[in-house]
């Protein structure tokens, strides 16, 4: 494995700075032209949506951790297994969209309701609010840019054990735990100190103080009644639901472009069914999200009817991405170089990229039309 290339995606080194040189940060990225009117429209926020979609997703999940405990509680461990599988992707899996969006500010129409589900669904997924709100937003203004972006999963080679490890939080979970402690001890890292403002580096210590007492609490709750139901209820289904958060996110970016400024190289969109974008909360319109993530997820649908005249057809399932991306991962392990390119449709606004110029360099933006004539 070529650990140089993995070097590349620290924070902390040159290749941030060499980003930075070739006019890849800052830079200005390819949106599709949507009347105002429209998209003012498009981007209006719904409590009345919002408060239907969370009252079901805790609704559903009251009931299959109460069903779950109960059977466990009265020995029918058979009967519990099933309903604790739905509350582990409910809560390790469904979390994760809904603390994306209620840290965009666009699930509810009203701050404090974003505000607090973005607080809950942090705690649940293991993110710390305050540092991922602040990496998110760096995530969007420098997507897949190598050195810049902390958000890249599947790196060029891709660690495959640790991406197959995280399926059930082996790495993740413990690695959460581990900044917990070195949060509550001393702060935010130095790393983190480079996207996190000054002003707010404070709340990285008061969160993880919290969050730990809540652990420690469970950790006790199980101690003093013998059994393992409050870690099942709380902790644990980071780790044995958050299956399909990945089997969701791979799609997003893996096999993609790196280091260029249209969302159509290194996004995808995937078409799923009605159970997996309520799961999802319709993040498989990712192009839609990356280029306009003020709209809000019940309005992504509509935009991509909006969008699609520039953009490469959607995969027509999860089954149909995966199949282009298995391959890709595995070719990028002995050719790093390689991403996978997409055709527009004839019509569309021509591909934006950065064209190397003789010393290296990306100082420009190029526009080009066909996959076949995209550089990496």
């Amino acid at each position: 494995m070529n650990t140089d290339r993995l070097a590349s995606y620290d924070l902390t080194g040159p290749e941030g700075d060499a980003a930075i040189e070739d006019g890849l940060v800052g830079a200005q990225w390819f949106k599709s032209t949507i009347p105002r009117k429209r998209m003012k429209e498009l981007m209006r926020r719904s409590d009345r949506y919002a408060t239907r979609n969370t009252a079901i997703w805790f609704g559903s999940l009251a009931a299959a951790g109460t069903a779950g405990a109960v059977a466990w509680a009265t020995g029918h461990k058979a009967l519990a297994v099933p309903a604790l599988a739905v509350y582990g992707v409910l809560y390790g899996s469904a979390s994760d969209p809904r603390w994306h969006e209620a840290g965009h500010g666009t699930f509810f129409a009203t701050k404090w309701k974003n505000d607090a589900l973005y607080q809950i669904a942090s705690f649940m997924n293991m993110k710390d609010p305050t540092v991922w709100r602040w990496s998110h937003a760096r995530h969007h203004t420098d997507t897949l840019i190598v050195g810049r972006d902390a958000e890249i999963t599947v790196m060029r080679p891709a660690r495959l054990a640790r991406i197959l490890l995280n399926m059930c939080g082996v790495i993740e979970v413990p690695l959460a735990f581990k900044d917990m402690v070195l949060h509550a001890a001393r702060g935010a890292s130095e790393e983190e100190k480079g996207f996190v403002p000054e002003s707010e580096q404070a709340k990285v210590q008061r969160n993880a103080q919290a969050w730990l007492a809540i652990y420690g609490l469970t950790a006790a709750s199980c101690v003093t009644t013998k059994s393992l139901i409050p870690a099942l209820l709380i902790g644990l289904p980071r780790m044995y639901g958050a299956y399909m958060m990945y089997v969701y996110g791979l799609t997003q970016h893996a096999g993609l472009g790196e280091n260029v400024l249209d969302h159509r190289l290194n996004t995808r969109t995937v078409k799923m069914g009605r159970i997996n974008r309520f799961l999802y909360l319709n993040m498989n319109f990712h192009i839609e999200h990356h280029m306009f993530p003020m709209v809000p997820s019940d309005k992504l649908e509509d935009l991509h009817e909006e969008m699609k005249k520039d953009c490469p057809d959607p995969y027509p399932s999860l089954w149909a991405a995966y199949k282009e991306i298995v391959p890709a991962i595995l070719k990028q392990l002995k050719d790093p170089s390689y991403f996978i390119k997409r055709e527009l449709p004839e019509g569309a606004a021509p591909y934006h990229i950065p064209i190397p110029e003789a010393d290296g360099h990306a100082t420009s933006v190029g526009r080009i039309r066909t996959a076949d004539d995209a550089v990496a």
